[in-house]
């Protein structure tokens, strides 16, 4: 069942206040006139381990560029990446984007249990280019809204041409810390006794929540629009999947997105 729910959240700033300067964006190699607009519509559960789908949006704004080659790569929402380092096949660099919330009303089961509020996003990522793979880890840790700790993903992605382009295909786990574990998974005693569900008491331990695969693919449509298609597959692991929060541990994620390419001037 899906139901729709547009959210608007920026995943980039077009002022790069996220640096401090506007003038450190040239500094980085953004190249200081050329920027990309646009949008991005995806399919997501409606919370993490929902059996039930909703589509969302959201819009962005960045330098020029969200691929490869560029120093800003969109990952997924709550991973917009700014390679601040590159050096013999290494890259870091910091990350903002933003984590949803999850609602009571999203489900029967979570009914009774309270709402969690999301909100920004910050923290950073490394990556090595060795050939084909590329290995990487990343730090995802909420700033506002409820106190909903970090994730920390990893794994490696390869590229490869097909067709109109070319296709990005990732594989890794992602490790959830205790604050992460109980916002989304645990079941305290006080929401145990409200739940609508009746859902009994958990305590969700840190550790590794998922492994996924996904693809990712630009489709340059002209010289200044692009599209962009991204589908990922995630299994909700030990003590996540085991969480009576839980409806299914088969998590699937499809976007679409379309960019457009300007430039300011000098």
């Amino acid at each position: 069942m899906f139901s729709l729910r547009v959210k608007f959240h920026v995943l980039a700033f077009s002022s790069l206040t996220v640096f401090g300067h506007a003038a450190f964006a040239g500094d980085l190699g953004f190249g200081g006139t050329d920027w990309q607009v646009g949008g991005v519509v995806f399919v997501a559960p409606k919370y993490e381990g929902a059996k039930d789908y909703e589509v969302r949006g959201a819009p962005f704004i960045a330098p020029a560029g969200l691929g490869e080659t560029s120093r800003v790569q969109f990952r997924g929402p709550d991973d917009l990446r700014f390679r601040a380092i590159e050096f013999n096949g290494f890259e870091a660099g910091p990350l903002v984007g933003w984590r949803f919330d999850r609602d009571q009303s999203d489900a029967a089961r979570l009914r009774g249990l309270g709402d969690v509020d999301g909100g920004l996003v910050a923290g950073g990522y490394a990556a090595y280019r060795a050939g084909p793979i590329t290995p990487f880890v990343s730090y995802h840790h909420q700033l506002t809204g409820d106190d909903t700790g970090a994730l920390i993903r990893f794994g490696a992605e390869t590229k490869a041409p097909f067709g109109w382009g070319s296709v990005t295909a990732t594989a890794g786990a992602t490790y959830a810390d205790d604050d992460y574990m109980d916002a989304y998974f645990s079941v305290t005693q006080a929401q145990s006794a409200s739940s609508k569900a009746h859902l009994a008491a958990y305590d969700a331990d840190a550790g590794i929540k998922d492994v996924f695969l996904g693809l990712t693919s630009d489709v340059p449509l002209s010289d200044v629009w692009t599209l962009k298609l991204s589908g990922r597959y995630s299994r909700l692991l030990g003590d996540a999947a085991d969480s009576p929060i839980v409806e299914s541990e088969n998590q699937f994620f499809g976007g679409l997105g379309l960019s457009y390419r300007f430039s300011l001037g000098q």
